[in-house]
């Protein structure tokens, strides 16, 4: 097992630093340098100078990467060229709200997901499994933005229910918690319910129906506990990517979030963030595989072989 944990240890280190290097080759090799796919062409000379100088740029491209490690052993990110703060602050400063959305999303789209998915097993190919498959379908299919659109069209502009937009409290997250988590429920639904049919027609399950075991207790104590594994991996696959930021969502409700934080240093051309962003959210998602990967060598010891 601790082998097993050392080796996606090592895997883990040398993909983040594969992505520390890409990141840093391909913010070198913009056509003409940096300051000017951010500022222009027709920036004045005075200004060219000192965003240049501010961004060691004027430095052999091995003592700028040296620098660039040293500083990200230090934790420092860089300075936004366009909000003039240190990068690490501005992720620090979204990174709580995007936190909170994942977390709300994730919640209904396991519960939603996990139960539809045991129904829809429960009852193959009946009323039930197909409303379950439609809802799923849609929900994995259909736009981020339009069902987003649509949902605050129904219940915040028709209905009043919800707030249209917002962060300031626990109703305005409902709607993109929705939003996201429909999809997420759906993949996570469709898997187990394919999965627990499988596993329903093993002998291991078959021997439990012939002692009489009533079919909801076998197929949530018996085929359940079998075909969560590959759902495992799912779920937390989806936490970490939303917490590498959601950013069609975040933008749409207006949630200050590193999805947000992303789309404007894109739109700003602020290289020094969006770099920043990118290191982040690779991190994240990183480490979620590695905890997933560790998780699932627990639940299932055949996979440390």
């Amino acid at each position: 097992m601790l082998y097993f944990i050392f080796k996606r240890c090592i895997e883990s280190t040398v993909v983040i630093l594969g992505i520390i290097l890409i990141t840093f080759i391909l913010m070198n090799i913009i056509p003409g340098n940096a300051v000017t796919a951010m500022m222009g062409k027709k920036i004045d000379k005075s200004t060219y100078t000192r965003v240049v100088s501010e961004m060691g740029l004027e430095k052999p491209v091995t003592e700028r990467f040296e620098n660039y490690i040293s500083d990200l052993s230090k934790g420092h990110l860089g300075k936004s060229i366009i909000m003039k703060r240190d990068v690490i602050d501005l992720i620090a400063e979204v990174l709580p709200n995007t936190f909170k959305l994942t977390i709300s999303s994730i919640i209904f789209a396991w519960i939603i997901g996990i139960l539809s998915g045991i129904l829809s097993a429960l009852f193959p190919n009946g009323y039930i499994d197909r409303v379950m498959t439609f809802g799923s379908v849609v929900g994995i299919s259909v736009p981020t933005f339009l069902i987003a659109i649509v949902l605050q069209y129904v219940f915040a502009y028709k209905l009043n229910l919800v707030p249209i937009s917002g962060f300031s409290s626990l109703r305005q997250l409902i709607l993109p918690s929705i939003v996201i988590g429909w999809g997420m429920s759906g993949e996570i639904s469709r898997v187990l319910r394919a999965n627990m049919i499988e596993i329903c027609e093993k002998e291991f399950v078959q021997l439990a129906k012939s002692k009489g075991r009533r079919d909801i207790g076998v197929v949530v104590f018996h085929s359940l506990k079998v075909s969560i594994l590959p759902v495992l991996t799912i779920m937390m696959l989806q936490f970490t990517s939303l917490l590498g930021g959601a950013m069609i969502t975040e933008s749409i409700f207006g949630i200050p979030g590193i999805g947000t934080l992303s789309v404007s240093a894109l739109t700003n051309r602020d290289l020094p963030v969006l770099q920043g962003v990118i290191l982040i959210g690779t991190l994240v998602i990183v480490i979620g595989n590695l905890i997933a990967d560790i998780l699932y060598s627990i639940i299932d010891p055949r996979i440390r072989v």
